[in-house]
């Protein structure tokens, strides 16, 4: 067995030195654009690991929602060590006052708005109530209530130290929902911007850690409260884990992002090193979109012309299987079809019994694979000694059970290259997570759509992906190229980068599966927003991607909304808004209706599929649910009352003029579709009902140069992305001179980053910004709504997966990340 399994990783070696002169390591097209955070290891909403960093080597990888997932790399070159990845400080936190969720505790607040010295130690809190944290309405641990929208809580906590407390490195950890000031003594140490973030963390510098002393201390946050959730906790903890100054940096030499795959060069010392990281999410094979196992590949040659000793090492943390760090996890080394794998997870092992927004996974298990190298589960102390010593890992341990993060392991992977010199040498190795239970749709629960019902098992996907290597990278350079060569044909370089950058991101915050009854569904989470899954209101903004694409993945958006209410589980005359809150998909939990925003969407997206497909064949089972929401958009979308929309964040106003363009082209596609299925009386009735109301539009909207935001609003203007169907369906309601001259106001009043939604705010959705760009005649005028949004993404200094929310004139997110809204940026794709 053990000379079949040499023989077979010989095979495995050979092919990769084969396809390394087919320029694996090279992308198909160098890219100059900065991302806000980089892709490595991504494939649904909980196994999403970015850098959000300009190197590699700057800090911890992470989950999408800042929480560190700690992926680590080294490359040993003639016993001298370089990191590639990762943090150069092996960080674990000891509590020394701990937050919420590792252990209670009590504090004073009040949500009275406070002058300056509040937070001072001698300040005289007579008066503030007592308070267990955590204080809010969303999220872990909350305790203390506190929710109400544009609101402030100031919270004061008494630590004592000791001297030995005050040893070492000290970090302070805070969570807050929406922006936030920490203080020390009275003494400011960390600023929170606005958005829900979970167990950030500053490193007190020497300055801030004189703020501290033995006995009583008084840590303060404040926290201010946009709207919606609300939270806040706050801690201090010392750092127990080393920095090995005998391991140098290597030096980042270039990175480029294509759809699939990000491309990394390093110098380590006379060695180049190049590491690709892949996600074979290939939009046409459903298979390896969701198989949750990715490549990392890897290629060393010597720049010198000498011959030198080459090892590299992985290193991943059972963190990546927890949603806090405290959580007692189980490590094991497993072998599974003649391979070896280190496999973590959660003790508890709570299956699917989270939801919501914000938060990782703790259910299920992170996967490292032997393969191309070797593999062993040992303190972090004891694997970094051994392999700087030796470029070897130690025997290691078989299990191990932490119960605090100072007992933590790591998972590590070797490949010992031997005497590299100036011709490449290459492999790979993978690296994957089984959630064992996926998603849980009325009230059933499902394994992803890979799995088959669970005829595949994790090892049997890994087993594929091994064996089809050089197949699959190919089909994924063919699809970055797709994406690539695409966006060049109807834009320009720039707008190239921004597609190729965010095509990952886009599938990533989906699940796919199919439901016991057979349908294919696949479910957005509405990341960084309030955690909804399938939310109409981001299938919509999403589609262009899809429509371009795989309408079968459009479609497995949509299928359930309308199967919810064909079940009479929903009876009202409009689409829900969302199925629940993610994973569990049982109805909808949002608060408020959205109805001629879902109903619209709803009708307008099923047409577009109806034309792309050339019948209504996927319509049929639902077309007295259409027609029911049809004759509720001609009743109520002419002039809408004081309805919710997908436009809100300024507050909702009625008589808005972009939620009735949603409605008449709602009607519109009702009445295509009404034509493709013969019926001309009704298709005739509609469309004139459409056409009236459009007539009616233009006149009431009005307003000189441009329409205005709100039919009963003088002196203001908002983006009408909605009429986009118009353009593409030629149904000529509006007609191309309404546009162009929404279009030609439009480049009146752009900032430097952007286009605002409309004239409330200075902050955008970019997403609406590419529709409206889309009705554009000409290819210059749409570039000209791109530049800004790829300056956005190149200058942000919201280093989070691009965020579709932000300010034109700061370039700063205002909220919102990791959405799969930015498959919008493809719709001048469509339009072509």
């Amino acid at each position: 067995m053990q000379k079949k399994l040499t023989t077979l990783l010989g095979m495995a070696l050979a092919v990769t030195s084969v396809f390394a002169q087919a320029e694996l390591f090279k992308p198909y097209k160098e890219t100059t654009l900065r991302l806000p955070a980089v892709p490595i290891v991504v494939n649904d909403p909980y196994f999403s690991i970015w850098s959000p960093y300009d190197q590699l080597t700057e800090g911890s990888t992470r989950l999408w929602t800042n929480d560190e997932k700690p992926l680590e790399g080294l490359l040993r070159v003639d016993g001298t060590a370089y990191r590639f990845m990762g943090d150069k400080e092996h960080k674990v936190l000891k509590a020394i006052a701990p937050m919420s969720d590792e252990a209670a505790w009590e504090g004073q607040y009040t949500e009275t708005k406070q002058t300056d010295g509040w937070q001072k130690p001698d300040f005289n809190a007579d008066g503030w109530q007592k308070g267990r944290a955590a204080f809010g309405n969303a999220g872990d641990n909350i305790r203390t209530g506190w929710s109400k929208e544009h609101s402030h809580i100031y919270i004061r906590r008494e630590i004592n130290l000791t001297a030995d407390d005050l040893k070492g490195d000290l970090y302070a950890l805070y969570s807050h929902d929406d922006a936030c000031e920490l203080y020390i003594n009275g003494t400011q140490v960390a600023t929170g911007r606005m958005d829900a973030v979970f167990n950030e963390s500053v490193r007190l510098s020497a300055e801030q850690k004189q703020l501290l002393h033995e006995g009583r201390n008084v840590m303060a946050l404040h926290v201010y409260n946009n709207g919606g959730g609300a939270y806040a906790d706050f801690g201090l903890y010392a750092n127990v884990g080393i920095e090995n100054k005998s391991v140098k940096t290597a030096q980042q030499q270039d990175v480029d992002v294509m759809a699939t795959q990000t491309y990394y060069t390093f110098g380590c010392g006379p060695v180049t090193l190049n590491v690709v990281f892949t996600s074979p999410m290939l939009i046409d094979d459903l298979d390896l979109l969701s198989i949750p196992v990715s490549y990392i590949s890897y290629q060393v040659k010597s720049n010198d012309r000498k011959k030198h000793d080459v090892q590299m090492m992985l290193m991943a943390s059972p963190l990546i299987a927890t949603n806090k760090p405290h959580q007692p996890t189980e490590s094991t080394v497993v072998s599974a079809q003649g391979t070896k794998y280190l496999k973590t997870g959660t003790i508890d092992q709570p299956i699917l019994a989270k939801k919501g927004d914000g938060i990782g996974i703790d259910w299920g298990y992170l996967y490292l694979s032997e393969i191309n190298g070797r593999v062993a589960l040992d303190s972090y102390n004891n694997i970094m000694a051994g392999f700087t010593a030796n470029g070897q890992l130690t025997a290691g341990q078989q299990q191990v059970r932490a119960y605090k993060q100072t007992d933590t392991p790591v998972l590590a992977y070797v490949h010992n290259f031997g005497k590299v010199d100036q011709q490449p040498q290459s492999s790979f190795t993978l690296i994957g997570y089984d959630e064992v239970q996926d998603i849980e749709y009325m009230y059933q629960r499902y394994k992803a759509y890979w799995a088959h019902g669970g005829k595949v098992s994790i090892f049997d996907a890994f087993d594929k992906l091994s064996r089809n290597y050089l197949d699959i990278m190919q089909r994924c350079r063919q699809q970055d190229k797709q994406i690539y060569d695409d966006a060049l044909t109807v834009g320009n370089v720039e707008y190239a980068e921004i597609l190729s950058g965010v095509y990952r991101h886009v599938l990533a915050a989906h699940k796919l599966f199919e439901d016991s009854e057979g349908h294919l569904l696949y479910f957005s989470k509405e990341n960084n927003s309030n955690g909804c899954v399938n939310t109409v209101d981001l299938t919509y903004p999403e589609a262009p991607l899809f429509l371009k694409y795989n309408t079968d993945l459009q479609k497995a958006m949509m299928t359930s909304i309308f199967e919810y209410s064909r079940s009479g589980r929903w009876t009202k005359p409009f689409a829900a808004h969302d199925l629940g809150t993610y994973p569990i998909a049982n109805g909808q939990v949002y608060g408020g209706d959205m109805p001629l925003e879902e109903a619209g969407n709803m009708l307008t997206l099923a047409a577009q599929l109806c034309l792309q497909d050339g019948n209504i064949d996927y319509v049929k089972p639902y077309w007295d649910i259409m027609t029911q929401w049809t004759d509720y958009l001609v009743e109520n979308g002419q002039d809408p009352s004081n309805q919710l929309c997908t436009d809100d964040f300024a507050g909702h106003w009625p008589h808005n003029c972009n939620l009735s363009v949603k409605a008449i082209m709602g009607v519109a596609g009702y009445a295509i579709m009404a034509r493709m299925k013969g019926d001309n009386a009704t298709a005739d009735r509609y469309m004139n009902r459409a056409r009236q109301m459009a007539k009616k539009w233009e006149a009431d909207a009005r307003e000189g140069d441009h329409y205005k935001l709100a039919f009963d609003r003088q002196n203001t203007w908002s983006q009408k992305y909605n009429m986009i169907w118009d353009k593409l369906w030629n149904t000529n309601l509006f007609g191309s001179e309404v546009m162009q001259r929404e279009v030609s106001y439009y480049l009146k009043q752009q900032n430097q980053y952007g286009l605002p939604l409309d004239i409330r705010k200075d902050y955008t959705k970019t997403d609406w910004i590419m529709w409206s760009a889309a009705m554009a005649n000409d290819k210059d005028t749409f570039l000209q709504f791109v530049s800004p949004i790829y300056k956005y993404m190149n200058e942000t200094g919201s280093r989070v997966p691009t965020s579709d929310w932000h300010d034109t004139k700061t370039g700063l997110m205002i909220g919102f990340k990791a959405r799969s809204v930015l498959g919008g940026y493809w719709m001048r794709l469509l339009t072509k």
